[in-house]
């Protein structure tokens, strides 16, 4: 009896999913049968795909509060909803981290255009998140048009003064990733307010940051510099605006009128807003983050509802399968993503101050499209580590584990060393709706966001389980 015993003990301790039980002593020569990953992965899979209550979590956030920019009471309800779904799913550790938020009121805004001596005619647009106003005033001036940095530095002292700055750079289609195209083109000099404002022009003007080719404006964020003598007024227009203008421009004088209420008026705190579920054999933190404010407009479905549902599904679901964490799996729901981020500060700050010991960090802010891989921030070593996994992924369609960068809300704890991950899926979509009234409920895919959800939990679970 005692030899049949230890013969099949293997299978039956094989056969738990997350079980997490030391063999006693006695039995450490027996050899016991490996996790078996392929088996873990497939129920967190039929778990989500079947039960999953990410999409009408969405559905709730976006048609049931909407608008969650910063210093507002859209951002105070979708705090609120946020603790009440983490309460739902069993969750008990769950306290909110105050962030300073700058207030800034978007008010009226317009802009018209008038070629030669022709009617004025009413463009869409959309002002610059913390820019600067017209004051309520109509202001005036002839559009430049300028297409490069060389362009820029070729004109002389007083070419451009008193000017409206108009620049009409598309995002680079031959840039397959488009999450590369936009970072390239809004990390571009001749977009930033200060760079243009040091030439004596009055106004900025750019093309939208967008893969879409309609008339709706996207919106940027503005950063002035301490040392700026002037904070000039800045602002988006569609594609097909800008290409027309563009074309107006090179066979006459084109004038300007903008006229915009927007202002800065202190700052407030608004809270993040974190969760988790202690380790059971240590307080080592492995960490999710995503973005719960917005814009002033739209929805913010896809920026960034989308990962704030999927970390909450990440929680219920280890929840729902009884999976017993050997550390602490906590849920950071940033504050002030869109227009300053100290969310994203302050908890990297408490983490330094803590001296907590966190081991990963994974982060989703890219539109709930069908998951691709993980791109993985972290050490060499670390990462053949992670290599080492694509086998049980790709059953899932992720495959992707070869970029490098983790630019989201947990980017500041890569100071503290600590490895960084972010769900890379499908952005072709993306830059279509990101930051504009488009980002709404219906464009996200119910199958797609659940997906998305299931690639992040089995990550999470590799590396509770192997790191």
């Amino acid at each position: 009896m005692k030899k049949i015993f230890i013969l099949i003990l293997p299978l039956f301790l094989g056969g738990f999913l997350f079980s997490q039980k030391k063999p006693q002593k006695k039995l450490t020569k027996v050899p016991v049968a490996k996790f078996n990953y392929h088996e873990e992965f497939k129920k967190i899979s039929d778990e989500i795909m079947t039960q999953g209550k990410a999409y009408d979590n969405l559905g709730e956030l976006t048609k049931g509060i909407g608008s969650r920019f910063s210093a507002t009471p859209g951002y105070a309800k979708a705090v609120e909803w946020a603790e009440k779904k983490f309460k739902e799913i069993g969750i008990e550790m769950i306290w909110r981290q105050e962030a300073k938020a700058p207030v800034w009121v978007r008010g009226r805004e317009s802009l018209q255009i008038k070629a030669g001596n022709g009617e004025w005619k009413n463009i869409r647009m959309l002002s610059f998140g913390n820019s600067e106003g017209t004051g309520g005033k109509d202001l005036m001036g002839e559009i430049v048009l300028i297409n490069s940095t060389s362009e820029l530095n070729q004109m002389s002292v007083g070419q451009l003064k008193d000017k409206i700055v108009f620049v009409n750079v598309p995002m680079d289609p031959k840039i397959i990733n488009t999450s590369d195209s936009y970072l390239i083109a809004a990390k571009s000099k001749l977009i930033s307010a200060s760079v243009i404002a040091k030439t004596g022009a009055k106004a900025l003007i750019i093309r939208s940051l967008t893969t879409a080719n309609n008339d709706t404006p996207h919106a940027k964020m503005i950063y002035y510099e301490p040392d700026d003598k002037a904070k000039i007024p800045a602002l988006s227009i569609g594609t097909k605006s800008a290409d027309e203008l563009e074309k107006i421009l090179k066979k006459q004088k084109v004038t300007a009128k903008i006229n915009m209420t927007a202002e800065s008026k202190g700052e407030i705190t608004n809270p993040n807003i974190i969760a988790e579920i202690q380790g059971k054999k240590d307080s080592k933190v492995i960490v999710l983050g995503a973005q719960l404010d917005s814009w002033d407009f739209g929805e913010g479905a896809i920026d960034d509802g989308t990962g704030v549902v999927q970390c909450i599904e990440v929680l219920r679901t280890l929840k729902a399968l009884g999976y017993e964490n050997n550390h602490t799996i906590r849920v950071v729901l940033y504050a002030n993503s869109e227009n300053g981020g100290q969310g994203r500060e302050v908890y990297a700050a408490y983490v330094k101050k803590k001296e907590e010991k966190h081991i990963f960090a994974l982060g989703t802010d890219a539109g709930g499209y069908s998951p691709r891989g993980f791109s993985l921030d972290m050490a060499p070593q670390r990462r053949k580590l992670v290599f080492a996994w694509k086998e049980y992924f790709l059953p899932y369609g992720v495959y992707d584990f070869d970029q490098t960068e983790a630019i989201q809300d947990i980017s500041p704890l890569k100071k503290l060393d600590i490895p960084l991950a972010e769900l890379v899926v499908d952005t072709q979509r993306y830059f279509d709706y990101h930051h504009s009234v488009e980002d709404t409920f219906d464009k996200v895919n119910k199958r797609e966001l659940l997906l998305g959800a299931v690639a992040m939990t089995q990550m999470i679970l590799m590396i509770d389980s192997n790191w």
